[in-house]
């Protein structure tokens, strides 16, 4: 039976209270007790409750990340970062995957408050207003991390979208495409950066039409780039270019243009956005947008650890912080 402050108490002879400050480091016992509480609590293996300490301490040292897709190389980044500054204050970190579900988005929010967690950062399913949009306010510090609902009142961190999607489509053009499509997930276009805005600007820029044939949304899997693509190919109307909504779409591309007979970048051009690790591999060389993602996930950290602090101090809330981070051109082989 598992060990508690009770039995530490009744070996020790001493009071729960007493107990309790020993462990916890805190004024009001003797430097002898604090010692022998602490072993005999080594002694008879027991493990503190986290719970019921952070609800004495009012912060259980956890802070709760959801993410729409661990299994996207571009996430694992993103985490680490969160971790390492997270580990660096003290924190620790609850990883929750959505698998983009929106229904799952908002159980692990939920989940994640009542656990009383310190702070919640979370990659959103979709940059449609979520059902704590509708709250006056979060009950822990809250940050968006890559894409967040129209005129949010929660801090966030991004990458200026627009910007990456602008640099991608002036690339194809500046190199003499002029037949280009956009190939995305669903939801791309954010108020606050879109990369179809961006794709939508430099073609209006270079005065390029945009043929509608070219322009296709499915989902942010790899299967979904290989469809969209083989079907194009299909039916004989496809560009000589596509800008992808993210490098793993970009990824099922390639392979969907390599089976369809045709070649990259002879026969159509493609480059991604994100730069996961995989983009830079010499089989697959793909031309890409690079998010600075380990940046953007200890950035959101430092946003939460400066509001625990300034509650901790007893200040008033801080106004939302928001962080837009510049994306890079990485030019390979396939454009």
């Amino acid at each position: 039976m598992k060990a508690t402050i009770k039995d530490i108490a009744r070996t020790a002879g001493i009071s729960y209270s007493s107990v309790s400050r020993a462990l916890n480091d805190l004024k009001g016992v003797s430097e002898q007790t604090r010692q022998k509480v602490k072993k005999i609590a080594e002694e008879l293996e027991y493990t503190p409750n986290a719970v019921a300490r952070g609800l004495v301490q009012k912060q259980t040292g956890t802070l709760g990340l959801i993410l729409p897709d661990i299994t996207n190389p571009f996430y694992p980044e993103i985490a680490r970062g969160v971790e390492e500054q997270a580990s660096l204050a003290g924190f620790n970190t609850f990883l929750c995957n959505t698998n983009y579900d929106l229904s799952k988005e908002e159980s692990y929010l939920r989940n994640l408050i009542e656990k009383r967690v310190d702070g919640i950062i979370l990659a959103p399913v979709s940059s449609h207003s979520n059902l704590f949009e509708q709250r006056k306010h979060m009950p822990v510090p809250f940050v968006y991390l890559g894409n967040t609902p129209e005129r949010t009142k929660y801090s966030f961190v991004l990458t200026d979208n627009v910007r990456g999607g602008y640099l991608a489509t002036r690339t194809l053009i500046e190199k003499g495409y002029r037949r280009i499509g956009f190939i995305s997930g669903k939801d791309e276009e954010s108020p606050v950066g879109g990369r179809f805005t961006g794709f939508k600007e430099a073609m209006d820029r270079y005065d390029i039409d945009i043929n509608d044939d070219y322009i296709r949304f499915g989902n942010w899997r790899l299967k979904s780039g290989y469809d969209i693509i083989q079907q194009m190919i299909g039916a004989g109307i496809y560009p000589e270019a596509v800008f992808a909504g993210n490098d793993i779409l970009a990824m099922g591309i390639l392979q969907g243009i390599k089976e369809k007979g045709l070649s990259v970048p002879e026969d159509i051009a493609v480059i991604g956005f994100d730069d996961i690790p995989y983009a830079s591999w010499p089989a697959i060389n793909l031309s890409t947008i690079r998010q600075p993602k380990s940046r953007m996930g200890k950035s959101a950290v430092e946003i939460l650890i400066e509001q625990l602090q300034t509650e901790n101090r007893g200040g008033t809330m801080l106004k939302a912080t928001k962080i837009i981070l510049d994306p890079d051109l990485i030019l390979r082989g396939t454009c």
